[in-house]
């Protein structure tokens, strides 16, 4: 079964509700989450796509096919001038009218935002380690800002936090951007997230699962259907 699902193209529509983007490139994965119906769009990085091995454009357009939300696509890793980054972006726009063009938060990234955005190009400021960046990046115009909890964790900082500051300013000065709670490693995390003021978070498909399983929810299906099959049999 592969359903397409309806998801809002107005960023600012479902506002202050938690929603998921799946992190993969992995064209099975999107399948089975889309399936569920939890995700509401998807995020790649060159890493991910380099994962796959497989051409860029092909796959984005396998995603498109299958979920119907924003898909982030990154500008060539190799690519550090703005002029650059304008020309792919303008690339990667074309490929799909869901597509929302990744740029790395460097001075360069803003200048390309800045051009993209005011093109009605959406857009998507990545390896957010810090607050001055999220605010820089939702001034150039960012559709999204995407601070990346995990790999602040990693260096024994508070990436938690970094959601909470971020999230309290764009309150507070009614900055439109979206937090995409980035580099998500766990479950707990994604509560973290959703509490903290995300959102969005962006998570693997391998924290889908971690999120769907509990114990006594097997212990219970085991139970019905031993119950089941004590009274009617099959």
């Amino acid at each position: 079964m592969n359903v397409k699902k309806k998801c809002y193209h107005n960023i600012y529509k479902e506002k202050n509700k938690m929603r998921f983007f799946l992190d993969t490139a992995n064209v099975e994965e999107i399948k089975k989450a889309n399936d569920m119906g939890v995700i509401c769009g998807v995020t790649t990085n060159p890493s991910i796509i380099a994962k796959e091995g497989r051409d860029f454009n092909e796959v984005i357009k396998e995603i498109a096919a299958i979920v119907d939300g924003p898909i982030s696509g990154e500008v060539k890793a190799t690519t550090v001038d703005a002029e650059g980054m304008i020309k792919e972006g303008r690339e990667i726009a074309k490929i799909h009218k869901n597509m929302v063009v990744k740029l790395p938060t460097t001075a360069e990234g803003l200048k390309a935002c800045r051009v993209l955005s005011g093109e009605g190009i959406k857009t998507n400021l990545t390896l957010i380690f810090n607050v001055p960046q999220a605010i820089l990046a939702a001034r150039a115009g960012a559709t999204y800002v995407s601070p990346f909890v995990g790999r602040i964790d990693d260096i024994s900082m508070d990436g938690l936090q970094l959601i909470r500051d971020i999230a309290a300013i764009f309150k507070t000065h009614d900055i439109k951007a979206q937090i995409i709670s980035a580099s998500v490693r766990n479950a707990c995390h994604v509560i973290e997230c959703a509490k903290a003021g995300a959102d969005l978070a962006t998570v693997p498909y391998s924290v889908i699962e971690q999120m769907l399983k509990h114990p006594l929810t097997a212990e219970g299906i085991e139970k019905f259907q031993k119950d089941y099959r004590a009274v009617f049999g099959g």
